[in-house]
């Protein structure tokens, strides 16, 4: 019996015939069998059916049309012929129906309105296009009237009519005022769908003589201006709050009629004080999900893409404090017609049938007609062959001149939709489209695939024949797929020859020839060995390979999967790698690959590079390869394999590997099959269908695995159905308009059979439709066209061959592409928390409207100036993403006292959205940071000057300066502490009334009205009295001070003397024992707790205490100096008390560490507190 193949989709794909065709008869797309054979026309492009036209620019109305013969164009209007000749300003362009009339050389739009049909016609039928209404845009002038001002009480409600000109289309109304502002609205002051000003209750601020309502007519780019109205508010005490009251609709209940696919509004707007808020609910039933949304502050209720579901009753309540108003309105909605299935054009063959169907709802049910070339059906010339039945023609043995277009027209009171398709009946003796005497090649046992591709009609039958005066190809060993192709399976070397393909049909009959060419494998008759060798050795590997005569082979070596080491040590051969003076890098895999034209293999050896030669003793090394595979037991499912094992060399057999080679799918490629014990050598094989099996096993022992056994004999295995399906099925799009299918393909011996396609099956999810499939072929991606923006689709791939279908796949759900969000988020508002931190809210954007995965939001702030400087800088804007469906974020690390700008824009996987309006929002004040620098120059006895710079960042406006300080005396104690209160514009000070010869520390710190900034500290000294520094300096040059310090000094160092000279004589003489029994106070030296000193010291021997160090009891260092290390006061301290215990020294010695300014004046130590130290 002969095999048939179905053509597989992706094939077919490239051979239908224009857009759809329901047809046993397929049309290649060759150009040149185009160009030949003959085709009814097709309306390829045309205008809108209502097409509103500029009328200060030409009229352009559109129809392209194709067929074969071209088509010739004409034209009807109003219902009858017009003569394009006879009018000089219509002219129609070449090869083309479209007409062009000139407006803007004399002529006027108005008198070419109309309704405009075109027909496109050739010998085969006439297609038309739908009529086309010509209106003219208009944007006629406000009529002029009187307005009067509107004179309101505080509280009452107003409505500001605008009553605009009609115009084509309407214009769109906004309010502006003088300044070309617009007005401000809220829930309080709002613009009604019908264009008026509404105010539920009004206030003194609406006051304002400029209300302006503006018209804009976007088709000719025009704005009409009413006159300004004038409106009074007048006030009384107490304003009188009332009750909410409709002020439109009127009445407690209305009718609203809305057609399926559009947007319905409805809108209620109500007068009261306090300011109603506008409720709605559906009655019986929800609003819907993701289509509902609520506008101009939940006034105005929007439904998107209405259905008839979407009909009932609709109520709006209005409440305030003191009551509530309701209004309800009844909708209905209708549908205009809409396909349920189009008729498609139908290609046949004489002789056939065939069906066309035309199918459409609406609300009401619309009316189905038929016209066959533009002429209503029943008027229409008769043909035998045609039956019309309702909304479906039925065509028995067409004959070529039953060829026309028809057009079905669904109509009802709210529209029509108009449909060509043709039939077209084609008498065509066959043709082969292959070129003659192609050449194929292939290797033997591989499959062989002879094409040729041919049309006809009827439609040709395919024979095939081997050689000049062979017979016709029957049998198993040949499948004829429906495209004319010719498959051998497994190809021999005695399949090559001349193979002749035959077309014919009751008009004629051809033939063509191919030639096939089957040669011999390419195979490694010597592989590469594994070695051993000692380093700074050399070895070879040897590939020696057999191959068609007729094909050129090319030999390359790898080592570890990559190319060979640029080095010269490697020496490729012809049939040899060699590598001399081994080296440990060289240990690896070393693999020999031919190639040619039409196949490759390959083979690999491993290197193992030692120190030494081998212990000669016992030799353990890999098993010698298995022998003799035998093949017994064949079954459609399962094989039993046996071997004989090879020599174990001294490590016995753990395991045999089996490898299977696929020589239908996968020549030369090994794929593991299973493995035994070493103990067994035959073993029971699964099988899959339709792969042709070669096994060969490896031996493994604990040194390694042996080489591969030489294959089994060859053993194909029948086609049967697919088991599985494609995984890893996704639907992800890769823009707005389609959806990108893919999924892992299945290997190929998983096809069970030849023909591998798969059925690609998708329908949108939660919407009433039927499956849409496609059979593509061996591919992994399938691209659905022409579908709306994220929406979920249920998707299933099905594998099927030439046998039937695999099991039924599972669903699973993708989304067509994702377009950027659509609208920004609303309703953003701005809390600040405090100088440095802001929260941010915003209402979620509608799922509907994000046109993606919401990945979140993106909030922009950015910084546009600071109040206290009023300087602007340059702006960096921040950028804070929050993930999720989140609403609200926190801004940290904002600036005190500044104004920021903010917008928010939703994100989704395509991009951001646009953003909304900016927000301006404000932060309070802070503390100021510290003055940018304190400077003490000037300094007298009584006096000191300080200088200093604002603060870097004032945070707010600086009220005031402070100004804190205290004196210091020798030993580090803080004196009392004098605060200063200066005015913010000040930047220096005089200090005056100081004591003479004193340190002072100072504490200085800005204020803002908020608090005090941190502070910054200086340390400064008045200078010293000139007459009692004299006085001290005149004590140290006297005569009679000097004599005395030498007079002590010779003193002591002849007491030295004696002393050393009496030690070195050793022993104890009676003056010594008394003087060890009473020491001489003048002569020993005094205890540091005495407050004495034996020896002179210098002030800077006895630094003050740091803080947390004991210190005398009579003195403490303060708490607010314990942030200042003590060193930095370090000065000696002498002097003497009084009888009452007072203090009467004076501060002396030098200042450890100066103030960074330098501005303090050093002291030198004194002569007398010198002096003082030896007392």
């Amino acid at each position: 019996m002969m095999r048939k193949k179905s053509v597989s989709a992706s094939k077919a794909s490239l051979v239908l015939f224009l857009c759809q065709m329901i047809s046993a008869l397929e049309v290649p797309l060759d150009s040149k069998l185009l160009e030949e054979l003959s085709q009814p026309p097709t309306i390829t492009q045309q205008s809108p059916k209502d097409y509103i036209v500029d009328p200060r620019e030409n009229i352009v109305i559109q129809c392209e049309a194709k067929g074969k013969p071209p088509p010739s164009f004409s034209w009807t209007r109003n219902g009858t012929h017009f003569d394009i000749d006879k009018d000089a300003q219509v002219t129609m362009k070449p090869n083309s129906g479209t007409l062009v009339i000139n407006i803007m050389n004399g002529g006027k739009a108005e008198a070419y309105e109309g309704v405009y049909q075109c027909t496109a016609r050739n010998e085969r039928g006439a297609a038309i296009s739908n009529n086309i209404v010509i209106r003219p845009s208009r944007s006629p002038l406000w009529t002029k009237e009187k307005l009067e001002p509107n004179q309101v009480r505080e509280g009452d409600s107003l409505v500001l009519h605008c009553r605009p000109p009609v115009g084509l289309p309407p214009p769109i109304i906004f309010w502006m005022d003088n300044a070309f502002q617009r007005l401000p609205q809220s829930e309080r002051v709002s613009q009604g769908l019908n264009g008026d000003l509404y105010f539920s209750n009004v206030q003194p601020e609406d006051t304002r003589e400029d209300y302006i309502c503006y018209a804009r007519f976007n088709h000719t780019q025009t704005i009409q201006q009413k006159q300004p109205i004038s409106v009074k508010v007048f006030s009384t005490k107490p304003v009188t709050e009332r009750q909410p009251v409709l002020l439109t609709p009127t009445g407690s209940t209305s009718t609203k009629v809305e057609l399926r696919g559009n947007v319905l509004l409805l809108e209620c707007i109500a007068a009261g004080l306090p300011t109603p808020v506008i409720r709605w609910i559906k009655e019986g039933g929800e609003l819907p999900a993701n289509r509902t949304f609520f506008e101009n502050f939940k006034k105005t209720l929007k439904i998107i893409d209405v259905s008839e579901a979407d009909s009932g009753n609709y109520k709006c309540i209005a409440r305030n404090i003191l009551g509530s108003a309701h209004h309800v309105i009844s909708v209905t909605v209708k549908a205009a017609p809409y396909w349920i299935t189009a008729p498609r054009n139908l290609v046949l063959s004489p002789g056939e049938d065939g069906t066309l169907i035309c199918r459409a709802n609406g609300n009401p049910k619309p009316n189905i007609s038929w016209l066959a070339n533009g002429v209503p059906i029943a008027i229409a010339p008769e043909d035998p062959s045609r039956k019309v039945d309702g909304d479906t023609i039925i065509f028995s043995h067409v004959q070529e001149r039953s060829s026309a277009v028809y057009q079905c027209n669904a109509s009802n009171e709210y529209g029509y939709l108009l449909a060509n398709a043709f039939v077209n009946v084609l008498a065509e003796p066959p043709r082969i489209l292959t070129s003659a005497n192609k050449l194929y090649q292939v290797i033997s046992d591989s499959p062989a695939l002879l094409d040729c591709a041919y049309f006809g009609s009827p439609k040709p039958e395919i024979e095939w024949f081997k050689g000049v005066k062979g017979s016709i190809l029957r049998g198993n060993e040949y499948i004829f797929h429906d495209n004319g192709t010719l498959e051998i399976p497994v190809a021999q070397k005695d399949s090559t020859g001349t193979y002749t393909c035959v077309a014919r049909n009751e008009l004629g009959k051809i033939q063509n020839e191919v030639q096939l060419e089957v040669k011999d494998p390419t195979m490694i008759i010597k592989q590469p060995e594994y070695k051993v060798v000692q380093r700074y050795g050399h070895v070879s590997f040897e590939c020696i390979i057999k191959h068609d005569s007729t094909l050129l082979p090319t030999v390359i070596w790898l080592k570890d999967n990559d190319e060979l080491p640029d080095d010269e040590r490697f020496l490729v051969g012809k049939d040899n790698l060699t590598i001399m003076n081994v080296t440990d890098r060289d240990d690896g895999t070393y693999t020999c690959i031919v190639n040619t034209t039409l196949d490759s293999v390959s083979a690999s050896a491993v290197l193992t590079v030692v120190a030494a030669p081998p212990t000669p003793a016992i030799i353990y090394a890999r098993p010698n390869p298995p022998f003799d595979l035998e093949l017994t037991g064949q079954l459609e499912r399962s094989v039993e394999l046996s071997w004989i094992p090879g020599d174990e060399n001294n490590s016995p057999i753990t395991n045999f590997v089996i490898e299977y080679e696929d020589g239908l799918h996968e020549p030369g490629v090994w794929h593991y099959q299973t493995e035994v014990p070493g103990t067994q050598t035959t073993v029971q094989l699964k099988l899959s269908p339709y792969v042709n099996y070669s096994f060969r096993v490896i031996a493994v022992n604990e040194i390694g695995r042996s080489q591969p056994s030489e294959p089994s004999e060859q053993y194909l295995t029948k086609s049967a159905n697919p088991d599985e399906n494609p995984s890893n099925v996704q639907g992800i799009g890769s823009e707005p308009d389609n959806l990108v299918i893919t999924w892992e393909s299945l290997k190929g011996f998983q096809s069970n059979g030849p023909g591998l396609q798969y059925k690609v099956s998708w329908r949108q999810k939660d919407v009433d439709d039927e499956w849409t499939s496609v059979i593509v072929a061996n591919v992994s991606k399938y691209i659905v066209s022409g579908t709306p923006t994220f929406v979920p689709y249920e998707i299933k791939v099905q594998a099927l061959n030439d046998l039937g279908y695999a099991p039924e796949p599972s669903e699973v759900i993708g989304h067509s592409g994702e377009d950027l969000p659509m609208v920004a988020p609303g309703n953003v508002q701005v809390h600040v928390v405090n100088s440095t931190l802001a929260k941010v809210h915003w209402d979620p954007v509608p799922l509907k409207t994000v046109r993606g995965h919401l990945q979140g939001y993106k909030v922009y702030y950015w910084k546009v100036q600071s109040l206290s400087r009023r300087s602007r800088r340059h702006v960096e804007k921040k950028i804070l993403t929050f993930r999720g469906n989140k609403t609200f974020g926190m801004l940290p690390g904002l600036e005190p006292y500044s104004s920021y700008k903010l917008n928010v824009r939703v994100v989704n996987g395509k991009g951001e959205g646009p953003a909304s309006p900016d927000k301006v929002f404000k932060t309070p004040e802070g503390v100021p940071s510290s003055p940018s620098f304190l400077k003490i120059t000037n300094p007298t006895l009584d006096s000191l000057t300080l200088e200093w710079g604002s603060p870097t960042h004032p945070n707010g406006v600086l009220t005031s300066y402070i100004l804190k300080f205290q004196p210091i005396n020798n030993t580090h104690e803080l004196g009392p502490l004098v605060e200063i209160r200066i005015p913010a514009n000040e930047s220096s000070l005089i200090l005056k009334n100081l004591n003479y010869s004193t340190r002072y520390k100072f504490y200085f710190n800005a204020q803002t009205s908020v608090g005090s900034g941190s502070q910054i500290t200086e340390e400064a000294v008045t200078i010293m009295d000139e007459a009692m520094a004299s006085r001290q300096v005149d004590i140290a040059t006297q005569g009679w001070f000097i004599g005395l310090m030498c007079a002590v000094a010779l003193l002591i160092l002849i007491l030295l003397i004696v002393c050393f000279i009496r030690r070195n004589k050793g022993g104890k003489y009676p003056v010594k024992e008394k003087e060890d029994a009473h020491a001489d106070p003048e002569i020993q030296p005094m205890k540091e707790d005495d407050g004495t000193f034996g020896e002179y010291s210098d002030a800077e021997d006895h630094k003050p205490l740091k803080k947390g160090s004991r210190t005398p009891s009579d003195r403490t260092v303060k708490k607010e100096d314990s942030d200042d290390s003590l060193v930095d006061y370090g000065e000696g301290v002498n002097g003497q008390f009084n009888e009452d215990g007072s203090f009467i020294g004076q501060y002396s010695g030098k200042k450890e560490k100066e103030p960074a300014e330098g501005n303090e004046s050093s002291e030198a130590p004194s002569p007398v507190n010198a002096m003082n130290s030896f007392v």
